[in-house]
């Protein structure tokens, strides 16, 4: 019973010093911390006398070099002192000898009162609360700081009146004003900058924000590489922080890579939408270095149906869905173009959702992060995580305005933003090779393989042979989804394919070029190899691997320049798989008779 009692009183002890170790512990760095300039720091009255306590505090002054202060002649009796200092400090005390003669040492954090804006239809916002806009606006909202609108140009409607706008240019009629036809642009512009707590209409993000109006797509909603490009350029050399683009397609264009590395070494920060195609993959502008592509979710946080997802989403933002109605739209006001008058309208989209990544953007950039991949890193880095997101239908997350302007107040640590850097230079995009048929051709070529061994009655086994399946069957798949910016990518997608896709691969032409989907590479290789002792085994592989993938491309439908889809390509593709695999049984059959040949005192 002693031991029992004992062991209970050891037990009470340890809890107590555990709770009273937790009150002493600095918060955790992992999390978003609240904004604190000072520090507190309660000093025990018992057992000390005031006296000793005041020695205490003169002695904590002269380690630290600090000026503590009572917080006010009401805080004598409790012994409150207040010091400045960050969060380092905060840490040091926590550790020094210190500590023990306090209570609590804690930041003193700043409160401020709350604001809500008073434009009447504020309420219908879904977009805006989800974000947690106004955690943001307790920091800053957008000022000095200017967002490039690159749509169909921007109308000065009644809700826009107060927000700043500066010089931009019409890229479609080659003029300078670029007034809006379409009704797009501006809906796009006010969820970044509509002219907000005017108690009237809705609110907008960066709202004291300026906007940029650059038109570069038509009436009808369309525009070319070139103008965009263009506008890419006009925006970096007159002064925009940040880029919205809500347009995208498809094919990877140089001339706009190139604009878009311009405006980047400028400090720029581009955002785009992923596109509303549902599919696998991020349209262009989006998927391009430099680029923060945007997918979008609905009211009730999931991924909006029509959102693209995959390779080239970085971030997700509300895009709306108008399924049930408007009010799961985005609400903005915009030019009704049937009428030209101006109302207040949801739409859904991409495109709805980008501005809401840009306007977030401009507030980071208004409170002094300048480099590009500084606001990706925090934009990224303080996102809502989306557990089970297999399909990157979010990316880092949903965007969170309140957390980004924290991160961006407390600054992000080194390493977050240098790794961002990095990955901008050289990333890898596993969603662009196709898995399915790399594993399918490497068990035909295994089968393959496995056959010509029982057909051939001889054990062989060697790295030269493993080499020619990769290169026949699969390439060296992995070079295919890497990028490094400093170089273009056709060199790495070469390297990256099979053999039956040389030529057309390097200018992105997905039909097989029936010079290459054939025998004739596997033939030449072993007209060249056959003699050599260890190289035959690399074209006998080669000959295996473009038989595979020759296999599987006719379960696929392929398209054969030249050949069209139908029984011609079929029967192109077929024969020369055939082929294949006969050149590689005749060179396995020679093969072991030179073996058998040797002497014995040469063999393996």
């Amino acid at each position: 019973m002693k031991r029992l009692f004992f062991l209970w009183v050891l037990v009470g002890i340890a809890a107590v010093l555990a709770l009273s170790g937790v009150r002493s512990q600095p918060v955790s760095a992992g999390q978003p911390q609240a904004a604190f300039e000072s520090i507190v720091l309660d000093f025990r009255e018992a057992p000390l006398e005031t006296a000793q306590i005041e020695q205490r505090v003169a002695a904590l002054a002269q380690q630290f070099g600090l000026s503590p202060a009572l917080n006010s002649e009401f805080s004598a009796a409790d012994h409150v002192y207040v010091v400045k200092g960050d969060r380092s400090l905060l840490d040091r005390l926590h550790r020094s000898q210190f500590a023990k003669f306090t209570e609590f040492i804690e930041p003193n954090y700043v409160y401020a009162t709350t604001f809500a804006p008073n434009d009447p239809d504020y309420r219908q916002q879904w977009n805006l609360h989800s974000i947690r806009v106004e955690g943001a606006w307790a920091q800053t909202r957008g000022k000095g700081v200017t967002v490039a609108v690159l749509d169909t140009g921007i109308s000065r409607v009644p809700d826009l009146a107060k927000t700043g706008f500066v010089p931009g240019y019409d890229f479609v009629n080659d003029r300078a004003r670029a007034d809006d036809d379409n009704g797009h642009g501006t809906h796009v512009a006010g969820t970044i900058a509509q002219s907000t707590n005017n108690g009237y209409g809705v609110a907008g993000i960066a709202y004291e924000a300026s906007l940029m109006p650059l038109k570069v797509l038509s009436r009808q909603g369309f525009g070319t590489v070139s103008d965009i490009a263009e506008a890419i350029r006009y925006a970096a050399d007159h002064g925009a922080d940040v880029i919205n683009m809500s347009l995208g397609g498809g094919g990877f264009s140089e001339l706009m890579q190139e604009a878009i590395d311009y405006a980047y070494d400028r400090d720029v920060v581009m955002v785009a939408a992923a596109g509303n195609e549902s599919t696998d993959a991020a349209s262009y502008p989006a998927k391009y270095r430099h680029v923060m592509g945007v997918s979008a979710y609905d009211a009730a946080g999931e991924k909006a149906p029509y959102s693209n997802y995959g390779t080239g989403v970085d971030i997700a933002a509300p895009g709306g869905s108008t399924l049930a109605g408007s009010a799961g739209g985005i609400l903005q006001e915009t030019l009704d173009r049937r009428t030209g008058t101006t109302a207040f309208k949801a739409f859904q989209g991409t495109s709805m959702a980008a501005p809401h990544v840009a306007g977030v953007a401009a507030v980071i950039k208004s409170m002094g992060v300048r480099p590009p991949e500084q606001v990706a890193a925090i934009l990224e880095r303080s996102a809502q995580r989306v557990q089970g997101d297999r399909d990157n239908a979010f990316g880092a997350g949903r965007l969170d305005a309140a957390a980004a302007a924290q991160l961006a107040a407390d600054r992000l640590p080194f390493w977050p933003w240098l790794w961002q850097f990095l990955r901008s230079l050289v990333w890898f995009e596993p969603q662009s090779i196709a898995w399915k048929d790399i594993l399918l051709k490497s068990a035909i070529a295994a089968c393959f393989t496995w056959l010509l061994q029982q057909v051939s009655r001889f054990s062989w086994r060697s790295l030269p042979l493993i080499a020619g399946l990769v290169l026949g069957a699969i390439g060296l798949f992995l070079l295919k989804g890497v990028h490094i910016a400093v170089l273009p990518h056709w060199p790495l997608r070469l390297l990256g394919s099979a053999l039956p896709e040389l030529g057309g691969i390097v200018w992105n032409d997905p039909r097989l070029n029936p010079i290459f989907a054939s025998c004739l590479i596997p033939f030449g290789l072993m007209a060249l190899l056959l003699s050599h002792p260890a190289l035959k085994w690399l074209a006998i592989g080669t000959a295996t691997g473009t038989a595979a993938f020759l296999t599987v491309s006719l379960l696929e439908s392929p398209y054969v320049l030249w050949l069209g889809t139908g029984t011609p390509a079929l029967a192109y593709l077929g024969i020369n798989a055939l082929l294949c695999l006969g050149i590689a049984a005749v060179s396995v059959r020679v093969a072991a008779d030179d073996a058998r040949r040797r002497p014995p005192t040469g063999s393996s």
